[in-house]
């Protein structure tokens, strides 16, 4: 135990032995000052590296390193504030494309497309009154589930204002279009439900032969009264 302590109390012991040749070589090959000692050594074994060692140092290369890390700093700043820019304008355009809250071309323009959308539903429901069948009434309820469906659609896109007010236009106009095709359906229905009543409806039918012989009975009566008012008048 007493050699084990003491081996690594040695190993902890640092010395510093200073050693000139080597320092000589350190200093060419890093900034180029200095001379390689010994001298002989070099002159036989490295004669090519003597000639050229204080010009090869790495002081250039580690200017030549600096000055380009210092151009590959700026071109990062400048790309860094590019990237900040771009990302500003692409949050203003991911605000406006976002439904929902943001959908300020719905505030303009939902109130019309909601009211449209609502007298559709009404000349739906008069279908039936008209003299319309299930069948018929529920086709024009498709269209109705159609078009609210795409309005839905069109709040819940990723699109822009411009965009999206585009869209509630043209919606818009398709249920004005649709709505004028079932105004003239439902006023169809009705006047055929009117015609049939009145094709149906019985009519009493009075005897000519009847009128007449009544007619002539009523001038008889009054040529009567007439003889007699004269006959009075002259006595």
């Amino acid at each position: 135990m007493g050699c084990v302590l003491s081996l690594s109390v040695s190993a902890q012991y640092v010395t510093y032995n200073h050693d000139a040749d080597k320092m000589h070589q350190f200093t060419v090959g890093e900034i180029g000052t200095g001379s390689l000692s010994p001298d002989y050594y070099y002159w036989l074994l490295h004669h090519s590296y003597r000639q050229s060692a204080s010009s090869r140092n790495k002081l250039l290369y580690r200017t030549e390193a600096g000055a380009a890390a210092y151009m590959q700093v700026e071109m990062a700043d400048s790309i860094r504030a590019a990237m900040e820019k771009r990302a500003t304008i692409e949050a203003l355009n991911i605000a406006d494309r976002s439904g929902g809250a943001l959908d300020l071309a719905w505030a303009v323009e939902g109130e019309k497309v909601t009211s449209k959308l609502e007298a559709y539903k009404k000349n739906i429901d008069r279908i039936l009154g008209a003299g319309g069948n299930a069948d018929n009434q529920s086709r024009w309820n498709e269209r109705y589930r159609m078009y609210s469906c795409a309005i839905k659609a069109t709040q819940d896109a990723y699109m822009p204002n411009a965009e999206r007010k585009k869209q509630y236009l043209a919606i818009y106009a398709d249920i004005c279009r649709d709505n004028e095709l079932l105004i003239e359906y439902v006023v169809c229905l009705n006047n055929a439900n009117r015609t049939n009543g009145l094709l149906n409806q019985e009519f009493p039918r009075t005897n000519p032969v009847a009128r007449a012989a009544a007619a002539a009975l009523n001038r008889w009566r009054e040529a009567g009264w007439k003889a007699a008012g004269s006959r009075s008048i002259s006595e």
